[in-house]
């Protein structure tokens, strides 16, 4: 076991003498305030263990002895290289976690939300939490099913992390992904032949449908385009504070449709926000 896993207090002596780098409760809070006003995210107290595994990699790359020289030098940075930086920050404390069609329940909705629409009228949807990309490629299978390949769907993918975003557009799998059946996986994917076998590739009819886009819901700016019928945003706001969620809730209100759809994650409930969203079933609510 990696003892940098292990949940123990920061100023013992044991984790004084395993760790690599200099690490103390100041650097912990300071790394708790700066993701917070990058990306919203609010790290509970229990993860110090993790922030110190994931982000011990920037300071190996990046050439410090210390977290504090690191997040010092962090909050200096400028330009283009110090933009990088953050970026990279912000990759190494998101979580990522997704499979396809996760939280099952949600694609019939979708599906009989798509019918009721119909195959003639524009369609845009919005996967706000695109991770490595089985959620909006879910997303789109259930579309093409729905409505036929012709269908005026076009989906915006986006997420905060730039790697994860970068495999979700390149839409290459192992062949035993969870969550895909053996008719979908023939209908939607092309399989590996040679050095690419045991690998799946998502077929040009799905892919054309989506838009891959790094963003950050905590951007000042949401110029995202028209406004949407259907938003999945699943599992992401379970990491913001009550205010923090408030202000996206309200920014997702102002780019939909009257009645359009928001589909959010199994643990995530905002009854509190009835003024702008109104419960219609299992974690699916109705724009109001």
């Amino acid at each position: 076991m990696n003892l940098s896993d292990l949940p123990v207090a920061l100023d013992t002596p044991l984790d004084a003498q395993a760790r690599e780098f200099s690490f103390d409760a100041r650097d912990f809070q300071r790394v708790r305030e700066l993701i917070h006003q990058r990306a919203g995210i609010s790290l509970h107290e229990h993860k110090q263990a993790m922030v110190y595994s994931r982000l011990s990699r920037r300071l190996r790359e990046t050439g410090h002895r210390t977290f504090s020289s690191y997040l010092q030098w962090l909050e200096g940075a400028s330009g283009d290289s110090g933009e990088r930086e953050w970026q990279q920050f912000v990759n190494c404390l998101t979580t990522n976690l997704t499979s396809f069609f996760r939280e099952e329940h949600h694609f019939p909705v979708l599906t009989e939300a798509l019918r009721a629409i119909g195959p003639r009228v524009p369609i845009r949807i919005w996967c706000s939490a695109a991770s490595t990309g089985e959620e909006p490629y879910s997303i789109a299978m259930c579309a093409l099913e729905a409505l036929g390949n012709s269908a005026p769907v076009t989906i915006l993918a986006s997420d905060i992390d730039t790697q994860v975003l970068a495999t979700a557009q390149r839409g290459v799998y192992a062949h035993d992904a969870r969550g895909l059946s053996p008719d979908r996986l023939k209908r939607h994917f092309m399989r590996g032949t040679g050095n690419n076998a045991g690998y799946i590739r998502v077929r040009p009819e799905l892919q054309k449908l989506i838009d891959f886009r790094p963003f950050n819901l905590m951007s000042p700016s949401w110029a995202l385009g028209e406004p949407f019928d259907i938003v999945f945003c699943r599992n992401v706001m379970i990491y913001f504070d009550a205010p923090t969620q408030r202000r996206v809730l309200e920014r997702m209100h102002a780019v939909m449709k009257p009645r359009g759809h928001l589909f959010v994650g199994h643990s995530e409930n905002f009854t509190d926000s009835r003024d702008l969203f109104q419960l219609r079933g299992k974690t699916v609510y109705q724009r109001a």
